[in-house]
């Protein structure tokens, strides 16, 4: 398994605002309009699961599989080219402040892994960065 990370995001919101919004996909109709028109497309999503088209990878679809709350949320794939789990971890920095870090584990071939490595960090700090600077 390899594994990337993002870099830790400050939100200046309280740990509990953040994972109640994020543990609800639905909460995250608001995101639309900040995703890439030209790479993220199709993106449809109810309160566990999130599908959405990346160019030029394809159809990815994750599931949420397990909430703790306040603390972090974990996806799986159930439809993708490449298997991978996603992690988002929030901890309290301060009463109304909390960090964010978003990780992926997936299952990639050291053929495929020197293609995709850079886009996929590059896609993981962007989504982070995105998700840092929501209302919560």
């Amino acid at each position: 398994m390899t594994q990337f990370e993002s870099g830790i995001k400050i939100i200046s919101y309280p740990q509990g605002s953040v994972y109640n919004k994020l543990s609800d996909l639905k909460n995250l109709e608001g995101v639309k309009d900040r995703l890439p028109a030209d790479k993220i497309k199709n993106l449809i999503f109810d309160s566990d699961s999130l599908s959405f088209n990346v160019s030029p990878i394809g159809q990815i679809t994750l599931r949420v599989c397990e909430r703790e709350p306040e603390k972090n949320i974990k996806f799986e794939t159930t439809k993708s080219p490449i298997s991978f789990n996603l992690w988002i971890q929030i901890v309290p920095e301060t009463e109304e402040k909390c960090k964010m870090k978003l990780t992926i584990k997936a299952d990639i071939n050291p053929f495929i892994k020197g293609m995709i490595q850079k886009p996929l960090q590059e896609g993981l700090e962007k989504m982070a960065e995105m998700l840092s600077q929501i209302p919560y």
